[in-house]
C-alpha cells in the first residue's frame, strides 16, 4: 500500500520513493497562508498554503506557485499561527451586535438614478 499525505492542502501526494529524512525539514518550517490580488481585483483572495523557512522564501515560493500565469499584482503571505479567526460555531452571538444597527443598511436612503454601481 502506498503512503499518502495531504499536508499543506494540496491533496493526496504519494510518498513512495521520497527519502525519509527530506520531509522532516519541511515539518520544522512554518505554514504560510497565501493571498493574491489579481489585475482586475480590488481585494486579496486566499489561494492556498505553503511551508517556507522564512518570510522572504514564502513570498518567492508563493509567487512561483500561485502566479505562474502573470495574473497577480500583489501577494500577501501570512504565518498561519499569526491569524486569529472567529469560530463558525459562534457566528450568531459574535455578529449579533451589528443586527440592531439598522442605520448601517442603505434601506433608509434614496439613491439617485444617475449614481452608478450602488
Amino acid at each position: 500500500m502506498t503512503e499518502l499525505t495531504a499536508e499543506g492542502g494540496h491533496g493526496a501526494v504519494p510518498l513512495e520513493g521520497v527519502p525519509a529524512g527530506s520531509s522532516q525539514v519541511k515539518h520544522d518550517w512554518p505554514l504560510y497562508e497565501v493571498f493574491v490580488r489579481g489585475k482586475r481585483g480590488l481585494n486579496h483572495v486566499h489561494v492556498g498554503s505553503l511551508h517556507a523557512a522564512d518570510d522572504e522564501m514564502a513570498l518567492h515560493n508563493a509567487r512561483d506557485l500561485y502566479t505562474r500565469r502573470n495574473e497577480g499584482v500583489s501577494i500577501w503571505v501570512v504565518k498561519a499561527t499569526d491569524i486569529t479567526a472567529s469560530s463558525p460555531d459562534e457566528k450568531d452571538p459574535f455578529f449579533a451586535p451589528s443586527g440592531d444597527k439598522v442605520y448601517r443598511h442603505p434601506t433608509f436612503y434614496e439613491i439617485p438614478d444617475n449614481v452608478p454601481h450602488m
